[in-house]
């Protein structure tokens, strides 16, 4: 965003020729809180602009994770994979989401928001779009991998990011509008393998590399963490929470400014404050070892890097963490472990029946040409992931009002029953249409969880905890990937009862969380 070379002088010097009567009353208003900074500059257009920066952002991270399961009915032939193999695919960038998490997490609390999420996204985009060109399938599970430790650091960042730019009593909104836009990645995932992965006249053979209609689907999905990265080196400011926990005044100062020039395009007055209140930072410096070896210097580094980890365990936050780590492992075992493998239960479903049932359909795949490609299982996604929009546009309405704690917990528990539902069912429009209801209210706990979990810890702590307890849940979808993976021939219920089970648990275990209703950030 450009800007003119005196803005920065602009709302200092309307401060200056002040009455000495009213010297002593300006003076109380030249230094405002963070909070009172927020409110202000206002609401207005800066914030909708950064929600579509941000929202574009959790877009390609959805399209990234979910772009495997759309492009298993048919790579898995290519590739020769089993199905344990399809598991260990799934579950790839899982595991470098995990490793990912805490790192980019921890990075973003000590090095600031927004250069974390430029490395993080243009990681995840690279990598995804040099895996269309492996070779082999173990080639291309590792570069998924790399693809997943970007991945792991973007999502926890941008809620923090995007959090600490939102005045109070709008923040549960526009969180879980931030978290719509994770339904928008997830249906132009589905669309664009609806459009592309079907139409084989866009097959090349490169010698070495045959080069699939499936490869370009896994190209075309690197392009919106690539342009993320881009938007956000170029135009995106550094957070102001962020930039006052770190001391640096006249940084965020000037974010205050150009948010309230954006809101604010015909006021003739500028932002109203000469400074902002800064905590005194801890003297971290000074505990640093000056003449150490460098086995000291790592020693202390890594204590500083594991810090994090231990004050989420320790005092008030101890038993709001463990809750976390229970809910997000519960959610996401459940959620990946059978979103990822929607598009394959579709494609076994396909001549009528329950995909758990219909034996004969799964002996058959086995030994069938995945050419040419049946374009319903694409639609069938397409649908599924069209159906978040009704539990997305309630938990905006309603997440202010209700608050994250209760959404989280009854739409959790909603979820165990639909999945046990999918369990029962016997047909394939039954199963579509459960699956439907699965996604729409299984989004209001993500929705949910998302805002609880920014709330509920401090600046300096709150994307390493979002990063640990996103890691926790990257074990949980690698576990529910690989189960399925490996059960999902011989005995498909498990899985299934296992998933409405943990689901069921979480729902429980969040009554423990404490309620965080338009709850000042600290």
């Amino acid at each position: 965003m450009p800007r003119r070379a005196h803005e920065d002088t602009e709302p200092l010097l309307s401060f200056t020729h002040v009455d000495e009567d009213d010297d002593q009353v300006s003076s109380s208003r030249k230094k405002l809180s963070y909070e009172e900074a927020v409110e202000k500059a206002g609401f207005g257009l800066f914030h909708w602009l950064l929600l579509v920066v941000c929202g574009w952002a959790n877009a390609s991270d959805a399209v990234e994770i979910l772009c495997v399961s759309f492009l298993l009915p048919t790579a898995r032939c290519d590739l020769q994979l089993s199905s344990a193999d399809m598991g260990l695919l799934t579950a790839s960038i899982f595991l470098g989401m995990m490793v990912g998490g805490y790192v980019w997490g921890y990075l973003a609390d000590r090095r600031g928001r927004r250069s974390i999420l430029v490395i993080s996204l243009t990681v995840n985009g690279t990598f995804g779009a040099v895996a269309s060109l492996a070779p082999s399938f173990w080639l291309f599970l590792l570069l998924r991998f790399f693809s997943g430790v970007g991945v792991g650091g973007s999502i926890p960042v941008i809620f923090s990011y995007f959090s600490e730019f939102q005045p109070r009593l709008r923040r549960g909104a526009m969180i879980s509008a931030l978290a719509t836009f994770w339904m928008a990645g997830n249906i132009l995932a589905a669309g664009v393998a609806w459009l592309v992965i079907p139409r084989t006249s866009l097959n090349a053979h490169w010698g070495w590399l045959d080069f699939q209609s499936w490869r370009l689907f896994v190209v075309l999905c690197s392009v919106p963490s690539l342009s993320s990265a881009l938007i956000f080196r170029l135009f995106m400011p550094e957070s102001p929470k962020f930039l006052m926990e770190a001391g640096r005044e006249t940084e965020a100062l000037s974010v205050f400014q150009k948010m309230f020039k954006l809101n604010n395009r015909h006021a003739t007055k500028p932002f109203p404050a000469l400074g902002l209140v800064i905590r005194p930072k801890d003297d971290e410096e000074k505990s640093r070892p000056s003449n150490g070896s460098r086995c000291q210097c790592f020693s202390h580094q890594l204590k500083q890097a594991l810090d994090p980890m231990k004050q989420l365990f320790v005092g008030p936050l101890a038993s709001r963490s463990v809750v976390l780590l229970i809910i997000f492992f519960c959610i996401s075992f459940g959620y990946y472990g059978l979103w990822m493998w929607f598009p394959e239960l579709f494609k076994r479903a396909e001549d009528g029946g329950s995909p758990c049932t219909n034996t004969s359909r799964v002996q058959r795949s086995e030994n069938e040409s995945c050419y040419p490609v049946k374009t319903a299982v694409y639609m069938e996604g397409f649908i599924t992931a069209a159906s978040n929009l009704p539990g997305n546009i309630f938990t905006i309405l309603l997440m202010d009002r209700i608050g994250g704690k209760i959404l989280l917990s009854v739409s959790l528990l909603a979820s165990s029953v639909s999945v046990f539902i999918i369990y029962m069912v016997k047909t394939k429009t039954q199963s579509l249409i459960v699956s439907c209801v699965f996604s729409g209210v299984s989004v209001i706990s993500w929705n949910a969880l998302d805002v609880v979990g920014t709330e509920l810890y401090p600046t300096q702590l709150r994307s390493s905890a979002l990063g640990v307890f996103t890691g926790v849940g990257r074990v949980a979808a690698i576990m529910g990937n690989v189960v399925f993976g490996q059960l999902v021939d011989s005995n498909c219920a498990v899985p299934l009862l296992m998933v409405s089970a943990l689901l069921l648990a979480g729902g429980l275990v969040a009554l423990r969380l404490p309620q965080t209703k338009q709850t000042e950030l600290t």
